[in-house]
């Protein structure tokens, strides 16, 4: 259960008011007037709290539950137990996260600058903000209302924040532009310098990089995750996009909307990401392609040229995933038939 020295809880609701909140519907007979006091897994949930199935694999767990209510599918509400409420979605994990969301709604920003915050008479400041023990903001620097600054983050000259973002302790920000309601967690890199030189055996020549880095609204920015700036044309990032901990996105790179990026990926330069693109923990791709809308790559795959929209590729070097599977099952019975004929 979410420990409520960490996590302020809100409640109770009716079952009325959770169908409201994640748009879902009861299902016939549930009494909508009954009460809900928290959250919790199929596996522990008790009288009170509400629940969610979202994956066959827990079918048994869910015809076992004691949850008090329960987000399921329309095709698998038959199997909840006689106490379980059920509520009918399409979409149980998103309206389960909707439901959690009331209860766990994000802590209001609470405005003020700490005594040990350096703020810059230049910078500009929306109402509402939050400025954490040793951070910087710096001169130029503009926030949009209700943001919030953690401890020893930095905020560089002139860059400019929308309103309702979130920085976290240790990020820093330069050389960038941000949308509304970004969260961007401990640690972050944003706006440094691309890995740009000219290759000459005298000594390298460091080729200025100057662009930005374009940040769209509703983005949610992974711990530790480094985004250089651009050579010249901009780095940008797409609005709705879910960026994991630990990603290296290279100089230039144009990322649509709305894709996810899994811990560990790594984009090389002047790589483009069309909208709703989804990349698997430690993928890597090599710079000047592009990945095309909806398509897929799987984890830990080198991707070495162009994705189309909508396929799915994995493996290394990355290619179409039945061709991928094929060979990995060729190679299974080549090397069968290999030990065989040693034996």
């Amino acid at each position: 259960m979410p420990d409520p020295r960490f996590f302020a809880r809100k409640g109770p609701f009716s079952l009325a008011q959770l169908a409201e909140v994640a748009g879902v519907a009861l299902a016939e007979g549930v009494d909508s007037e009954r009460t809900i006091t928290d959250v919790a897994p199929l596996d522990k949930a008790g009288p009170q709290d509400v629940s969610f199935l979202d994956n066959r694999r827990y079918l048994g767990d869910f015809a076992a539950t004691r949850a008090g209510a329960c987000v399921v599918a329309p095709e698998h509400a038959g199997r909840a137990p006689a106490a379980t409420a059920v509520l009918l979605s399409d979409q149980p994990y998103r309206a389960y996260a909707l439901i959690a969301r009331a209860f766990y709604p994000p802590p209001a920003v609470v405005a003020g600058t700490a005594a040990t915050a350096t703020v810059d008479a230049a910078a500009r400041l929306g109402p509402g903000c939050r400025i954490a023990p040793g951070a910087v903001v710096e001169a130029g620097a503009e926030m949009g209302a209700r943001c919030e600054v953690g401890p020893n983050a930095v905020i560089g000259v002139n860059v400019v924040l929308g309103d309702d973002c979130r920085i976290g302790a240790n990020v820093s920000l330069s050389h960038c532009l941000v949308g509304d309601r970004v969260t961007i967690h401990p640690g972050a890199r944003i706006g440094q310098d691309g890995f740009g030189f000219a290759p000459d055996p005298a000594g390298h020549v460091k080729v200025p990089q100057l662009g930005r880095v374009v940040i769209g609204d509703d983005c949610e920015i992974g711990a530790n995750t480094t985004i250089d700036r651009g050579s010249g044309p901009d780095t940008v990032i797409g609005a709705n996009c879910w960026i994991d901990n630990l990603v290296q996105i290279g100089h230039n790179v144009q990322i649509g909307r709305g894709c996810i990026l899994v811990a560990q990926v790594g984009i090389s330069g002047s790589t483009r990401l069309d909208d709703f693109a989804v990349l698997g923990g430690q993928a890597g791709l090599a710079g000047h392609l592009r990945v095309g809308a909806g398509a897929r790559i799987g984890a830990q795959s080198g991707v070495t040229r162009d994705v189309p929209a909508g396929e799915t590729w994995a493996g290394y070097p990355a290619r179409p995933i039945r061709e991928h599977f094929r060979q990995l099952a060729t190679l299974a019975r080549l090397s069968k038939a290999k030990g065989t004929d040693d034996g």
